[in-house]
């Protein structure tokens, strides 16, 4: 089997789906077909199941996925190494962020690195706090960032300086006017927010972990909230409660758009900062690119400027 092989398959199974792998790797469908086709063939084993148009991994495939990252790894961190003979004058470093921060946060911190080293390539996967923990433990990404609590001992943790959750709905929700018809309008309380729909992110999210934890400090039980939307974006869930869906609970920078355009109204929380994770995993090979980005973001935890 040859590397290719191996990338075609491993972008195949984590997706399990030939199109969607097909338009990430820049092929045909029909290449990455015959990639895969060729793989079964020549161990005369069936790495997927078809199921109509569905696709899942076999006890075989599963078995060659494990294998297949640590051997992509190894090459990664080869040409790294290899790469990194010549400072950084030339080099590649792949990072994962949960949404907040690869949609708001990060890239100021992306522009200014390249801004410092032009030569090394910078690529970003946006997924939920859970999807990024996985690329770095498969070695997908080489650094994550995330807002929500992961508690894993291969991963070493860097804290940094975050964002704050606001309660925010549709200027024109029925509960707004309610909310500012109390005596003290600026302060969000159990007994006004009791029955409303709610728009949330997906289980996994950071952001879906810290508002059930805000809105159970202010005596909501998060299994008793009634939500109607349930939405996989940052974006998505401050369109549609502009649209007046419903409430939610989100970052001041997820929010800061709709605010100033009126479309939202916005409440702050009690105890809703929260801070920022940069991962990185124990056991892996630190590249000097990764290097240099974590001193650019300690620069920033200071408070010195990013360039």
């Amino acid at each position: 089997m040859t590397l290719e092989q191996l990338r075609i398959f491993l972008a195949v199974a984590e997706r399990q789906h030939m199109t969607r792998a097909a338009e990430a790797l820049n092929l045909t469908q029909p290449a990455v077909s015959a990639a895969i086709a060729a793989l079964e063939d020549r161990h005369g084993l069936p790495l997927f199941h078809r199921i109509g148009r569905h696709i899942e991994l076999t006890p075989a495939g599963r078995l060659l996925m494990t294998e297949a990252q640590a051997i992509l790894r190894r090459v990664a961190e080869a040409e790294q190494a290899l790469g990194e003979l010549r400072g950084l004058q030339r080099g590649h470093l792949s990072l994962a962020a949960s949404q907040t921060v690869g949609n708001y946060w990060l890239p100021p911190i992306m522009s200014a690195f390249r801004r410092q080293f032009p030569a090394v390539t910078l690529d970003l996967v946006i997924g939920n706090t859970e999807q990024v923990a996985a690329a770095i433990k498969s070695g997908a990404a080489e650094l994550g960032v995330v807002e929500g609590i992961v508690r894993d001992a291969q991963f070493e943790e860097l804290a940094l300086p975050g964002d704050s959750l606001l309660l925010v709905a549709g200027t024109r929700h029925p509960w707004v006017r309610l909310q500012q018809a109390q005596s003290h309008p600026d302060i969000v309380t159990r007994d006004v927010l009791g029955d409303v729909d709610w728009v949330s992110r997906e289980p996994g999210s950071g952001t879906r972990q810290v508002m059930e934890t805000v809105l159970a400090e202010l005596g909501l039980d998060p299994a008793g909230l009634r939500i109607t939307l349930e939405l996989p974006s940052n974006e998505a869930v401050r369109l549609a409660v502009e649209a007046g869906a419903g409430l939610t609970v989100m970052s001041d920078l997820a929010a800061e758009v709709g605010i100033a355009q009126g479309r939202l109204a916005a409440w702050p929380l009690p105890d809703a900062e929260r801070a920022f994770r940069l991962l990185r995993h124990r056991d892996y090979h630190r590249s000097k690119a990764a290097a240099a980005f974590i001193d650019l973001i300690a620069e920033r935890r200071a408070g010195a400027p990013t360039g």
